[in-house]
């Protein structure tokens, strides 16, 4: 393909690409309805869960698009209509992946549970067609975004890319909303339902005479589906967005540097779509989701290679052709690399947990020693392991090769969401068997599914903190090009660690990913102590829930989590916003640069620390529950228990919403760089 017609037909590969992957999740997604919904109590069950997901959402959104309409109002009158156009794209664009998310796994939850009744092969199909739906809606959403909007810009003659910059600034605050309200809920609703029912009250896990119960269940969705479908499809949507500002900004009007990410996305489309149909469950469930998303990587590969020879047959600037392959080629390697990690730190099968259950059969105090030990021990492989891909694509492509790794990484949305998302499905479908008391069997299917989910969702967070970390360098590389662009003698040494206002923005920076995590972690408490009133009020003043002859008021208490995470979300959600703007205005560019880079050193440290130790946690408690140590009920147990409630907000809230927030700050950044010159 010669260059004027890979120019040409660009634009319209990545809108076929998009509706492709959008058109295929939707015939999975009927696919799925179509499957049989079980009896009556687990359809009164199921359908709880749905009104108490949807009522969140609806009072999440709201909220959400006050703020929203305000930012678009600043946009529109500080900077042009078409930028505030783009911001309002990425947050409804984001929106709607996280709802299809969340609607899809409230719908296959249900299925599954029934599913499992024929076995595991039927409910883990199941489970995997309702989180492709997910994976797939996310990749297509984010190419039709970016290319559609591209479209309009080229089309209105506006050569800025600075549009492109407000629509990523669009999804990722809805990303932080949706990651830090989803997590706040699903983990308040968590704790505070173990806290009374597992401690206090002696009864298993999604036992029925819990009020929270409910409650806990559609945290499931709004948190681990919700959210993370919001988060990655902004993290998607901010690496092509950054791949093609830096690629303008290196190497000036040469048109092929601003499609070529928007194509590397839409060759790993097919190859997400390809690699699902090899997902086929044997004896190892994991071995059945590492075989798909293997031949995904296989088939981007290949497609990378010619599409990188066809666009680039020269070069580029003096960068061979093969080296761009490789650099995309680093970008997988780090994919695969974050994953064998985290799966080595969270499942069951490895060390790390074995040593937390051993931990565990000496006290409380120890199982969260060795928890808090693992999390630590956990940052340092990837960070190696990240560092190594920015020298080595850095060595082969400059800034811009570092641009493509993470362009490559985030290109495996589709499968890797995939992945992630059959976790809360089955998570929901064990809670399901539980409440509605479906034989020991079906939960034999479900919690082995629901123990993999733990570890998946782990791999899926860390690969996008990964691909942020990637993505935010990438964004203060392009700080600052705008920076150098608007004012003679900005290069590197512009930033010297001599500067004062340099050293005091990296401090600040620095703290921002520990202040904000601690907000989120407070959140949750604030919001167990909610549950926890209530879950205890209903315990006392109904009387026969234990016995079972009253039931609980289930929607009582998703009312209650539902107000408290509403109202603990803004403060922390705000604070990526408004911190770079005060900075940058206050202290200036150079204390802003600091700023940014700060934040992504401790923010992955932080982020990767949480989420691998928070799943590691969890997964002690799965190991002893299936009659390691003891089991259920033991002095081991009871200690695991107390780790897994320490853990819950570290990987479901805290540590994964440091993701969009990193990306936050660095948008934000780029935005207001023109007016800090």
């Amino acid at each position: 393909m010669n260059l004027s017609l890979l120019v040409n037909h660009a634009l319209w590969t990545t809108f076929v690409a998009g509706f492709i992957s959008v058109a295929y999740s939707v015939l999975l997604a009927f696919n799925v309805l179509s499957k049989p919904r079980g009896d009556k109590k687990m359809n009164d069950i199921a359908d709880a869960i749905q009104e108490g997901a949807a009522a969140y959402m609806k009072k999440q959104y709201s909220v959400v698009a006050v703020i929203g309409i305000f930012i678009f109002a600043v946009l529109y009158f500080v900077f042009n209509p078409i930028t505030a156009v783009g911001f309002a794209i990425g947050a409804v664009f984001s929106t709607i992946a996280g709802v299809v998310g969340m609607n899809i796994a409230v719908r296959s939850n249900i299925r599954t549970a029934q599913a499992a009744k024929k076995g595991l092969s039927s409910a883990f199909s199941l489970a995997f067609q309702g989180g492709s739906i997910t994976g797939l809606m996310v990749g297509g959403l984010a190419l039709l975004a970016v290319g559609g909007f591209y479209f309009l810009l080229s089309r209105s003659g506006t050569s800025s890319l600075q549009p492109l910059v407000a629509l990523g600034f669009g999804g990722s605050l809805i990303s932080v909303f949706a990651r830090l309200g989803g997590g706040i809920f699903t983990k308040g609703a968590d704790v505070g339902t173990d806290m009374v029912g597992k401690i206090e009250k002696g009864i298993p896990e999604d036992d029925p005479r819990n009020p929270g119960v409910i409650a806990d269940l559609v945290g499931d969705n709004v948190g681990d589906d919700a959210g993370m479908a919001a988060d990655l499809f902004e993290t998607y949507v901010v690496t092509v967005v950054a791949a093609m500002i830096l690629g303008k900004l290196t190497f000036g009007e040469n048109l092929t540097v601003l499609f070529y990410p928007l194509l590397i996305g839409s060759i790993s489309v097919a190859a997400s779509i390809i690699g699902s149909w090899f997902v086929r469950v044997g004896k190892n469930i994991m071995g059945a989701l590492y075989q798909g998303l293997g031949v995904s990587i296989i088939v981007a590969l290949v497609g990378f290679y010619f599409l990188t020879n066809s666009a680039f047959p020269n070069g580029l600037n003096g960068i061979s052709t093969i080296n761009l392959f490789y650099t995309l080629a680093i970008g997988i390697a780090i994919t695969v690399g974050m994953v064998i990690i985290t799966e080595y730190f969270t499942s069951k099968k490895f060390g790390p947990v074995k040593a937390i259950a051993n931990a565990s059969t000496t006290g409380h105090g120890t199982n969260v020693i060795a928890g808090l030990a693992v999390s630590m021990k956990s940052t340092f492989a990837p960070i190696l392991l990240i560092a190594a891909g920015i020298l080595v694509s850095y060595n082969l492509a400059g800034l811009y090769g570092i641009a493509l790794s993470a362009m490559s990484m985030l290109s495996l949305t589709g499968i890797i969401v995939a992945i992630d998302a059959f976790g809360p499905i089955t998570d929901n479908a064990g809670g399901i068997a539980e409440m509605a008391g479906l034989d020991e069997k079906v939960r034999r299917v479900t919690d082995p599914l629901d123990a993999v989910g733990n570890t998946t969702k782990a791999i899926t967070k860390a690969y996008a903190i990964g691909s942020a970390g990637l993505a935010a360098l990438v964004l203060f590389a392009s700080y600052t090009q705008e920076l150098a662009r608007g004012a003679k003698g900005v290069s590197a040494a512009f930033f010297s660690l001599s500067d004062p206002s340099v050293v005091v923005g990296l401090f600040i920076g620095g703290a921002l990913p520990y202040l904000f995590g601690a907000l989120a972690m407070e959140a949750v408490g604030k919001t167990a102590v909610s549950v926890v009133n209530e879950v205890r009020r209903q315990f006392k003043e109904i009387k026969g829930i234990m016995t079972g002859k009253a039931k609980p008021q289930y929607g009582k208490a998703v009312d209650i989590v539902t107000t408290a995470a509403i109202k603990q979300m803004i403060v922390p959600a705000l604070i990526p916003v408004l911190a770079p703007i005060l900075v940058g205005f206050l202290l200036g560019p150079k204390a802003l640069g600091g700023l940014l880079v700060g934040s992504i050193v401790t923010g992955l440290f932080v982020a990767i620390s949480m989420t691998t130790g928070g799943a590691a946690w969890d997964n002690t408690k799965k190991y002893i529950e299936e009659g390691n140590l003891g089991g259920k009920g033991s002095f081991a147990h009871q200690a695991a228990v107390t780790g897994d409630t320490v853990g819950d907000p570290y990987k479901d809230t805290a540590g994964p919403a440091i993701n969009p927030m990193i990306k936050v700050l660095n948008i934000v950044a780029l935005l207001i760089a023109p007016f800090l010159i």
